[in-house]
């Protein structure tokens, strides 16, 4: 099956190239790095490290995936599963075998990295983000009877359920709307534990007031939108 590997960045130059590095390549058909308009050598460095680059000048999260998943559909080599992951460095990319091991033996169609179900490092998730993933996982329970103890970033979709999906969001929903899209399309999904550590660099979401308060509110937002 061929795997292709979408890895959203912003700033990310003293990251990105360990998560290219430590990834277990014979897996992998392509490593692709959306440079989400970085003022930094982030796209030099990625490159280097030989991974496919993609601009995105306008900032947000799910614009870059957004744009990693269209420069897919364009290729005419097939793709069978997309794995997403940060480009900080706090996601353990060797851990990539046990994210896809449920879709190559065909036990779900989607797979979330749950950091909740693993090990985190002390300090890796600030406390706000703890609860919102506590609060979220729950009101998704509440609404679409599916059980995720986290909106992990580490996940992995086969490609033909993630066109199904027709993601939308472009900034802080992505992960929900995923999940919750997936739920509602009564998906085989399950999450598998992942190690977590401290980022590299600081984060453009939990660590600001602004980005932690506009995150909640479009997570929130997004789950009721589509009940």
């Amino acid at each position: 099956m061929k795997i292709r590997v979408i890895i959203p960045a912003f700033n990310e130059e003293n990251g990105v190239g360990q998560v290219i590095e430590e990834m277990p390549k014979h897996l992998i058909e392509e490593i692709i790095v959306v440079n989400n308009n970085s003022t930094d050598n982030t796209e030099k460095v990625a490159k280097a490290a030989g991974a496919t680059v993609l601009r995105e000048p306008i900032p947000g999260y799910g614009r870059a995936c957004l744009k990693g998943i269209a420069y897919i559909q364009q290729l005419s080599d097939p793709t069978d599963i997309v794995v997403f992951l940060d480009a900080d460095h706090s996601d353990y990319p060797e851990e990539m075998e046990s994210i896809i091991y449920p879709i190559l033996h065909q036990q779900a169609e989607l797979v979330i990295g749950s950091r909740a179900l693993g090990n985190k490092e002390k300090g890796s998730m600030m406390p706000q983000q703890i609860f919102g993933n506590w609060l979220a996982t729950r009101l998704i329970k509440l609404f679409y009877n599916i059980t995720f103890t986290d909106l992990g970033p580490f996940r992995a979709i086969t490609y033909q359920k993630l066109l199904q999906l027709n993601m939308q969001d472009k900034t802080y929903g992505w992960t929900v709307e995923m999940q919750v899209k997936a739920a509602k399309q009564k998906m085989k999904c399950t999450e598998v534990p992942v190690r977590y550590r401290k980022r590299i660099g600081y984060s453009k979401v939990s660590g600001t007031v602004k980005g932690t308060v506009l995150a909640g509110y479009k997570i929130i937002t997004t789950i009721f939108r589509y009940i």
